[in-house]
């Protein structure tokens, strides 16, 4: 597949290395230190920007729980992480995506953001300061399970009908299904640093029936949105970005930014069930990942089975791909 427009993905490129340039001479960072120091986060997100680049699960999804449950760093820090390092890796992906002309649903993206922007910011001030360690950490997963079990439902008949856009004419109720998708997803993001992609990717082809080969990178571009919005938000406005994150971000920042729009000139070449195959695998590994790793009481395992339960009966409500 050829990259109709270059410059789009070189621009963006330059912007972000420029940036990240200027905070390592600004704060006078030494590189070597600095990267043995945080070479976990860089080597995280060698594999987080990739999956966020070739699937609908963000880089704060890889992020969010190898930073909470294996660097024991604070669910909030690792959000604003999550956030800051797919405001660079997401964008550079977008970028490619957009350059190399890859098929998205625009209309998936501009509504379910409104809706998402206006849930984050309600989210960081309502939500996210109620959730504790654990249970955010055991909610993040047991969400994501839910939607893994969906998808593989679908994906049961390799033959199953898809279709490549929304309808040419989108109703009441559809403007209303996307604004409430990016509404919800928005509060997800401002707990773990990523939700809205894999929400709007769920509906799009769950309730929509779209392509994988579609669905995913519209999500991508979706998260992209949030994630610039999100970081903008904690670093201007909620003034809660801290010395963990932001150390983090510069071990990682390089990585991402060639990393993720790999990822996703990866997923172009894939076929539809091969990205639903790795999407699952993902959530699989995730979830376990936490189980073992968290050894979770009773009743946060009563906890993660409802998030779970409920996550899967809200798929199976939503999905009419048999119709």
């Amino acid at each position: 597949m050829k990259m109709r427009n270059p410059w789009i993905w070189f621009v963006v490129a330059g912007i972000a290395m420029s940036v990240w340039t200027s905070c390592v001479v600004i704060y006078d960072i030494d590189l070597l230190q600095h990267l043995a120091a945080w070479w976990p986060a860089s080597v995280t997100m060698v594999f987080g920007s990739f999956i966020a680049g070739a699937s609908a699960e963000g880089g704060g999804a890889v992020a969010f729980p190898v930073f909470t449950l294996i660097l024991k760093i604070p669910p909030d820090a690792a959000r604003n992480f999550s956030l800051m390092i797919q405001s660079v890796g997401m964008v550079s992906a977008s970028a490619m995506i957009i350059g190399l002309r890859i098929p998205i649903e625009h209309r998936a993206v501009i509504i379910p953001s409104i809706g998402g922007i206006v849930g984050m910011v309600l989210g960081t001030y309502t939500v996210a300061p109620l959730m504790e360690p654990v249970p955010t950490k055991l909610f993040f997963v047991s969400l994501w399970l839910g939607f893994g079990i969906g998808l593989w439902r679908i994906n049961r008949s390799a033959t199953r009908h898809v279709r490549e856009s929304l309808p040419a004419r989108l109703e009441r109720r559809d403007v209303l299904i996307l604004l409430t998708t990016g509404f919800i997803g928005g509060i997800v993001t401002s707990v773990v640093g990523n939700g809205i992609d894999m929400l709007t990717f769920c509906v799009l082809t769950l309730w929509y029936g779209l392509s994988e080969k579609v669905s995913t990178p519209t999500s991508v571009v979706l998260m992209s949105v949030l994630t610039v919005a999100g970081t903008a938000f904690h670093a201007g406005v909620v003034n809660d970005i801290g010395p963990k994150e932001f150390n983090a971000w510069i071990a990682a920042a390089p990585v991402v930014v060639f990393v993720a729009p790999l990822g996703a000139w990866v997923a172009s070449k894939l076929r539809r069930l091969h990205i639903a195959y790795l999407l699952q695998i993902i959530i699989v590994a995730q979830f376990v990942g936490a189980l073992l790793v968290l050894t979770p009481s009773l009743p946060h395992l009563a906890f993660t089975a409802a998030v779970s339960v409920v996550s899967t009966a809200v798929m199976l409500r939503i999905d009419r791909t048999g119709q």
